[in-house]
């Protein structure tokens, strides 16, 4: 069975498993064939076959340790040299590399993606102000390749679903599933598992509690036209009590400041709103969450986002002013991102 298809057994059983106690999950359940179906759909995703022939060449390899605490994934793995070299060329072909970083291999053989985000020095930030991921089940929404996923398995969730719409994201997930072998939880599952969709696709029934003790949302609300929606559909996935850990883009100001970017933001095109914090918390309790507060202020750095062997693109360098790097190409001030927790009541 290759790695793409029993990542999709390990899904079914697991919702299948959650809908026993969770009718929710039924309404999951009823959408996977689609959603599934449509990440291998060449019209939609034009790339989607050649990704998929990267994941089936993958070679074998069976790790003999892993590490989901440590700053890149770490998988140790004893590779033969021409299955060292297969496998870095391959997983070249799945670039560009935007979160992680991974390492798969060891010693002369060992592959380090080191992508274009640190992605880890965002999850130190965020980690000792939210509540214990053990045994808990987790949605990290707009997770991308899934790194932080990883990580949070490493914490301890029992159960972790990434969604994201991106094609290339859900293969180098797999390819990072592929080397990190058979994970288990407490339950004998796999733990983590990554659905290809956004999240204004996710079932959202006011009636029924949603099915997450902690949903991630870092990095996505910025890009959305329409933050309140994005709002309450988080706070739909979240059961009584859960708890929503939002990480976004904001400008400094009082509660009724809000910068709408009139083109582009730092070079991205698809930037609608960037509230200050006192904003933000604003816009939480109007959504419907209480015990909002902000945990973390941090302005990004060139350590933390960076051009790299597995990102050539253009990176933060290239979106800041040249003559002032406290200001965007556009002069708008330096990317700078808040951390949130709240409560769904």
């Amino acid at each position: 069975m290759n790695t793409i298809t029993r990542a999709e057994k390990d899904l079914y059983q697991t919702l299948f498993d959650l809908a026993q106690h969770h009718p929710m999950a039924y309404e999951w359940l009823k959408l996977l064939p689609d959603w599934l179906a449509a990440i291998k759909n060449k019209d939609r995703y034009a790339h989607a076959p050649y990704y998929d022939s990267i994941i089936n060449k993958l070679p074998n390899a069976v790790p003999t340790a892993i590490d989901l605490n440590a700053a890149c994934v770490t998988s140790w793995i004893d590779f033969e040299h021409s299955d060292y070299r297969r496998s870095e060329a391959l997983l070249k072909n799945l670039m560009p590399w935007r979160k992680g970083g991974f390492k798969f291999g060891q010693g002369d053989r060992l592959i380090h993606i080191d992508t274009e985000w640190r992605s880890d020095l965002k999850w130190e930030r965020v980690l000792p102000h939210i509540s214990d991921l053990t045994g808990k089940r987790v949605l990290d929404v707009g997770g991308g390749s899934g790194y932080h996923g990883f990580r949070m398995v490493g914490a301890g969730a029992s159960t972790v679903i990434i969604i994201d719409p991106s094609c290339l994201f859900y293969h180098q997930f797999m390819a990072t599933r592929h080397f990190l072998g058979d994970i288990k939880n407490r339950y004998e599952q796999s733990p983590i598992h990554f659905i290809p969709v956004g999240l204004e696709e996710l079932p959202q029934d006011t009636n029924q509690p949603g099915l997450f003790h902690s949903v991630f949302c870092m990095g996505v609300l910025y890009h959305r036209a329409s933050p309140f929606d994005c709002l309450l559909q988080l706070k739909n996935q979240l059961t009584k009590g859960g708890e929503l850990i939002l990480e976004t883009l904001v400008v400094d100001g009082d509660d009724n400041t809000v910068l709408v970017p009139k083109d582009r933001y730092a070079m991205m095109n698809n930037v609608y709103f960037l509230p200050s914090v006192p904003a933000l918390q604003l816009w939480l309790e109007k959504a419907g969450f209480a015990q909002v507060r902000c945990v973390d202020v941090n302005i990004t750095t060139n350590e933390e986002q960076r051009a790299t062997e597995w990102m050539t693109y253009h990176s933060l360098d290239d979106f800041l002013d040249a003559k002032d790097s406290s200001k965007t190409a556009e002069g708008y001030p330096r990317p700078k991102r808040a951390v949130m927790v709240a409560k769904k009541p």
